[in-house]
């Protein structure tokens, strides 16, 4: 199969090009696997701070891409879940131990033995990835590849914090960071909590322009202050400046 093999780490503000298309063994799936024909992989910050070293992957080569559509080619023996042909996608987590107290409360992403798809194993930048039945997804046929791509990652992050934001219909909901997850969480925001404003904190100008078409009451840079205090404030950052002491503050 074809495949984008990232081989080493890089600095992408010089001249080294990271990814290399390369024939790559298809994958065989093992027991409770599936085997998945990709279709599509959105493209995420984390694929940069992988290959610059941010959140280094375990081994090197691997295949980058964690936000996966496609169709259940083959199954692994015991594989149940999905008939093949099935539409499905893969997010960020690929696997964990799944009896850890993380595991049993629904937070994988803490587990001692979590694996990051397209980090830790290979991903989705390939015609073909295996991955544990119980991490892959069925897709709406409501939804396009290219649509359905950015929910597995950007989206179930920012509909996560929302909920774990536990804001009132009315309450000012602060956004520090405005990338494909903050703009998807305003869009949700807008239509769960319709008397919330939403306050945005982002670096560019374009991006506060954005925020403000898709409905922010009020964006600034990020070492502004906002115009009231906020209720709630969800930071999408990867890695930068903690909003604790800073846009919060009265």
């Amino acid at each position: 199969m074809k495949a984008m093999l990232l081989e080493k780490l890089s600095n992408l503000a010089g001249t080294d090009t990271p990814l290399e298309m390369v024939d790559y063994p298809k994958p065989i799936p093992g027991p409770k696997e599936i085997l998945i024909r990709v279709n599509t992989c959105g493209v995420c910050h984390t694929e940069l701070d992988e290959i610059e070293g941010r959140t280094p992957p375990r081994h090197l080569p691997v295949i980058p891409g964690h936000q996966v559509v496609g169709e259940v080619a083959d199954l692994g023996s015991g594989a149940s879940r999905f008939p093949v042909n099935a539409r499905v996608g893969v997010g960020w987590i690929f696997s964990s131990c799944g009896t850890c107290r993380f595991c049993r409360n629904g937070r994988e992403n803490l587990c001692r033995n979590f694996q990051a798809t397209g980090r830790d194993v290979d991903g989705g930048y390939a015609q073909y990835m295996r991955v544990h039945e119980d991490f892959a997804f069925p897709i709406p046929g409501r939804f396009t590849d290219a649509q359905a791509a950015p929910l597995l990652c950007a989206g179930a992050i920012g509909y996560r914090s929302l909920r774990l934001a536990a804001l009132n219909d009315g309450e000012n909901l602060g956004l520090t960071g405005f990338g494909s997850s903050a703009h998807l969480v305003l869009m949700l925001a807008k239509h769960w909590f319709p008397h919330s404003p939403i306050f945005v904190f982002a670096r560019s100008l374009r991006e506060r322009q954005f925020a403000m078409e898709l409905g922010a009451q009020w964006a600034g840079d990020t070492t502004d202050r906002a115009p009231t205090k906020l209720h709630s404030i969800i930071d999408t950052t990867p890695a930068w400046k903690p909003i604790r002491g800073s846009p919060c503050e009265p």
